[in-house]
Formats: structure tokens, C-alpha cells, sequence
């Protein structure tokens, strides 16, 4: 947590292998990431995944949401007879009823396709999510919403999350453990 301009997102984006640092390494599993060989990347790039504060910049606008969740399924070679199935317990997991996949971004309401965006990103099976701001683009009762979601799918599926947020609250709720960016500097205040 930290305040603004702090730089917590461009951590985040560090940490996820989706920016390089100004200086310094990220190492996954002991290895740096730029040295790391073209098959390690997309394996760290599956197990580490971000999810952004604006879920509507993960959605083609013009695709329906069910054509953007088979996408990743094509992308994974999970085999086409599967799809349904897949598709099916994912929305479970996020509490989303199977009509949205009928649904283009622009019909479905923020919390809905931050839902929907993690239910993405879970397909990939990842070991660790970066959660930049998931809720503050949200209303309250929908933020509550998600964050118990969350929470939910991280205790089933033994997720590890990186949660970037200025708001104390959410960060208390959501983490077992606590760090402060502040001044360019990091510092652990459980």
C-alpha cells in the first residue's frame, strides 16, 4: 500500500514481467527474467499473472465475453470438446451466470467484468496474481463483493497475491502480510 505516484503499480507491472526495471533484477524460482530462455518466460508468464485496476481494457470490445474466455482456452490447446466444461466452472468459481458469455463488455457492469477478468486469468492456472486497485474503480457493496470473491478463490485454489492498493482498508481485509511504499522505499509493517 502506499499513496499515489508512489510507484506501487509500476512495481507491480516489475513483478509480473510486463515492465523492466529502471535497475536492479527480478529473479523467479532463482532465476533473473531477462536472462530467462523464451519457454521459461511464457512458463513464469502463465504461473504469474496481473490483474488490472480497469477491467474493461482486458475485453475486445467488440467480442463477446464467451469468444474472449475461448480465446484463452485456444491459446492454452485445451482441447475444443473441454471448452464447455471449463467455461462452465469458471463461472462458478466467480459467480457469474452462463448468459454473460452471450454479453459484449459494454452490456456487463464493472464488478461483473472484474469477475470475469479474473476468471481469465484463473484458466491459466497461475500460482500468483497482481492485483493492481481491483476494486477501486468499483461502487462499495460491489467492491465487497469482489474482495470476498477474492478471498474465496484464493483459500480453493492457493493463490498467492500481491494486492496494490491506497486504501487501508482493502489491504487489512485481503492481507496476511503488509508492506508500505513510501519515498521509494519499502518497508514491511504487518
Amino acid at each position: 500500500m502506499g499513496p499515489s505516484g508512489e510507484g506501487k503499480s509500476t512495481l507491480g507491472r516489475v513483478i509480473a514481467g510486463i515492465e523492466k526495471p529502471t535497475y536492479g533484477t527480478v529473479y523467479y524460482e532463482s532465476s533473473p527474467l531477462p536472462n530467462m530462455k523464451k519457454t521459461e518466460h511464457m512458463a513464469f508468464r502463465r504461473k504469474v499473472q496481473i490483474m488490472f485496476q480497469d477491467p474493461t481494457g482486458a475485453f475486445n470490445p467488440r467480442k463477446k465475453i464467451g469468444n474472449s474466455v475461448f480465446d484463452v482456452l485456444k491459446l492454452l490447446k485445451i482441447p475444443l470438446i473441454e471448452h464447455a466444461s471449463k467455461t462452465k466452472e469458471m463461472l462458478m468459481t466467480i459467480g457469474l451466470p452462463e448468459e454473460v458469455l452471450s454479453r459484449y463488455p459494454s452490456q456487463l457492469s464493472g464488478g461483473q467484468l472484474q469477475r470475469l477478468a479474473l476468471g481469465r486469468i484463473l484458466l491459466l492456472e497461475p500460482e500468483y496474481i497482481v492485483l493492481d486497485e481491483p476494486t477501486s474503480a468499483l461502487d462499495v457493496s460491489v467492491q465487497a463483493q469482489v474482495l470476498h470473491m477474492l478471498k474465496k478463490v484464493q483459500a480453493e485454489k492457493s493463490i498467492g497475491y500481491l494486492l496494490i492498493s491506497h486504501d487501508e482498508a482493502v489491504i487489512r481485509f485481503m492481507s496476511d502480510r503488509c508492506g508500505l511504499l513510501e519515498n521509494g522505499q519499502l518497508r514491511v509493517i504487518d
